[in-house]
């Protein structure tokens, strides 16, 4: 990714969003040949001049400083979010970072430790680009369960949820609310995007879904952002029907990129809350079944073994 024309893409699609009369300026009506604010009307906003701006979203000014960034944030009136992804964006034009490939991530000890007290809770760990890290039952039950559940363990072919999201049918049909959803991973994934330009692999993750996915080439063109911090999703699920889940994200203190995932149903929500625990007897279930199946197998095992003429088998 080309941080000055990132830089340039996202300021042209933030004075997009603004009208004049939202800003206390003269709409010229018919007259206005560009939606939202022109460049000069955001320059004498943010107290800049008007060449210095155009050169600045143009990628010909490599040294925007911070109090001109945040000048441009008032008024363009960003959000914490999106004033963090200017300041990263610029600091990209300056530093012209070199793409790399990033170590492999994992997830720590102690936040496994942590994922495994949570067995009564739907819960993942993933990394800065949305690899899915480590999983409990529950979580790999809700999420993905119609993958190996020990697929996470294998760092080149590990799940990726923004690849779930817009490549498999399977997690698409789980939202309801499918577009929200995607439109959630794709502004999470620019902000981060801009927070790590570097970041070669994650480059190639958004240049194939740009090229798998319409539907996600044109969210990632919206130029949002935003973190997937706390949400409530309606989701359908094949074993357990309709249930509604807060899915909130928790940074664990010793890993600054990775977050944890937990999928918990409101208090007062009593068929969410049965449908959790439904899904959790399933999976009690079925492990038992397994445990049968394979002390039955050892059992079978340790009876040919002691018969005459099996001991190559």
């Amino acid at each position: 990714m080309h941080g000055h024309r990132e830089l340039g893409a996202f300021l042209q699609t933030l004075r997009a969003r603004l009208r004049p009369e939202d800003v206390g300026l003269p709409d010229y009506g018919d007259r206005r040949r560009v939606p939202g604010l022109r460049r000069e009307e955001l320059a004498l906003l943010a107290g800049v001049s008007s060449s210095y701006y155009t050169r600045l979203e143009q990628g010909q000014s490599l040294g925007a400083s911070p109090e001109v960034l945040d000048a441009l944030a008032r008024a363009l009136r960003l959000d914490e979010a999106e004033r963090r992804h200017l300041h990263d964006l610029a600091g990209s034009v300056r530093r012209r970072p070199v793409v790399r490939r990033p170590p492999e991530e994992h997830a720590d000890a102690a936040t496994l430790d942590l994922l495994d007290a949570l067995d009564a809770v739907p819960a993942l760990v993933s990394g800065r680009r949305g690899d899915i890290l480590a999983w409990n039952p529950l979580g790999h039950a809700l999420f993905a369960s119609h993958l190996d559940h020990f697929a996470p363990q294998c760092p080149d072919d590990r799940p990726n949820l923004a690849r779930l999201i817009f490549l498999d049918d399977h997690v698409r049909a789980l939202y309801t609310d499918w577009p929200g959803k995607a439109r959630a991973v794709v502004r999470n994934l620019r902000m981060v995007a801009g927070r790590h330009p570097d970041d070669g692999r994650l480059g190639s993750l958004i240049g194939e879904l740009t090229m798998s996915s319409p539907e996600f080439a044109s969210m990632w063109a919206e130029h949002g952002v935003s973190p997937c911090d706390s949400d409530v999703w309606e989701m359908h699920h094949p074993l357990v029907g309709v249930l509604t889940v807060n899915q909130q994200s928790l940074r664990p203190p010793q890993d600054s990129d990775s977050l944890l995932v937990l999928a918990t149903a409101a208090r007062g929500d009593s068929a969410s809350r049965s449908a959790l625990s439904l899904l959790a007897q399933v999976i009690s279930d079925a492990r038992g079944c397994d445990r049968r199946t394979q002390h039955d197998a050892g059992d079978g095992r340790r009876d040919t073994a002691s018969l005459p003429g099996r001991a190559d088998l």
